[in-house]
């Protein structure tokens, strides 16, 4: 999943966003499709969350469509899928394949439905594939003694821990089971889907083998997550991996995806509205990325926790327990990891049991 990061970040001089082109009106409503070009259409499918919906798309697949993206196990996507597989239904012709860009609940979280249902191949990436496969086997586990420790470390009270305890484990409740085997996708391969070829582009940081699909003949880049309109993908440092720099790999992939794709094409991502101006887009999030890189540096003149950069990093208030507040502590870590790895910090564990970074 994505959420509001650097973009709505506080900052003493904002920087100008480009102005993108939105040229595909207005999103279609659940159970409904809209054609971006012949044999290409836009479903919508909606979110119990602050980010309340996910882009689908489906491509004409000789008899049938293949789907990118499932969208999150409820009872609502299910229906919006029954309406558009059902009699009229845009996608009455059913599934032929689905292609998955990677493995949070919004974009899989129906993948196992839609297989048991049509017999179609599921297409995803190695690395998205098991990494969904190990999240799902937590559920019904208690958290494990190295995750309580990663956040106590970040700054974390006995309230949003006690929070965490009980959420542990989620993963699996907004996922359908996997299929027991996929089609693998590989970086820079070309796939046929109906009449077209469509390249793979991998990409990192956000998940672990993030997978674009580009489609030269028809000027579409499938962006998923990777690359967004309006908001920024959360970048995160996670208890089983605490000493990543997911960041440096982040920043890499927005420079990789501007080379692989020109700027002509047409952007379908996985949440807000198609548009146009990927260079400009991709050169966006990167200045903003860094520049909330020099506010950290000059917070960090003196000792900080990860849960006492949020002010540098978000503008809307991080407070109480949660999701957001997990995903603000796994950002902010991202972005001290980003200046431990490059050695322009240290950090220090005290006798309270929390990191504290300062600048080295």
């Amino acid at each position: 999943m994505s959420a509001p990061a650097n973009d709505t970040a506080a900052a003493p001089t904002p920087l100008k966003k480009p102005e993108l082109d939105y040229p595909c009106g207005d999103a279609p409503e659940p159970g409904r499709a809209s054609e971006i070009v012949p044999g290409v259409f836009w479903l919508r499918m909606p979110m119990p969350l602050g980010l309340n919906h996910i882009n689908l798309w489906a491509i004409r697949d000789g008899a049938g469509w293949a789907a990118v993206d499932s969208g999150l196990q409820t009872p609502e996507t299910a229906q919006a899928w029954r309406t558009l597989f059902g009699d009229g239904g845009a996608l009455a012709d059913g599934l032929t394949r689905l292609f998955v860009t990677h493995m949070h609940p919004d974009h899989i979280g129906m993948a196992g439905w839609l297989r048991r249902k049509f017999g179609c191949q599921l297409w995803m990436t190695r690395m998205e594939y098991l990494m969904c496969r190990v999240l799902a086997a937590d559920t019904g586990r208690a958290a494990p003694d190295d995750a309580i420790e990663f956040y106590r470390r970040a700054g974390w009270d006995d309230d949003a821990i006690e929070v965490y305890r009980t959420r542990f484990g989620g993963f699996g409740k907004f996922v359908h089971a996997l299929p027991e085997s996929f089609c693998r996708l590989e970086d820079g391969a070309t796939i046929r889907i109906g009449d077209h070829d469509w390249r793979v582009v991998v990409g990192t940081g956000h998940s672990p083998e993030h997978a674009c699909l580009y489609c030269p003949s028809l000027k579409l880049l499938i962006s998923g997550d990777q690359v967004l309109p309006r908001i920024s993908s959360n970048v995160s440092v996670f208890p089983t991996e605490p000493d990543a720099d997911p960041m440096e790999d982040w920043l890499s992939s927005l420079d990789k995806v501007k080379a692989a794709v020109p700027d002509d094409v047409l952007v379908l991502p996985a949440h807000n509205e198609p548009f146009r101006g990927l260079h400009a887009r991709i050169d966006y999030l990167r200045a903003s990325q860094l520049q909330a890189l020099d506010r950290l540096r000059d917070a960090l003149a003196q000792p900080k926790r990860a849960v006492d950069v949020f002010g540098e990093l978000f503008s809307r208030p991080i407070t109480g327990a949660g999701g957001l507040l997990g995903m603000a502590t796994g950002e902010s870590i991202a972005h001290l990891n980003y200046l431990l790895h490059r050695g322009e910090a240290v950090r220090e564990l005290a006798a309270d049991g929390c990191y504290w970074y300062r600048l080295g």
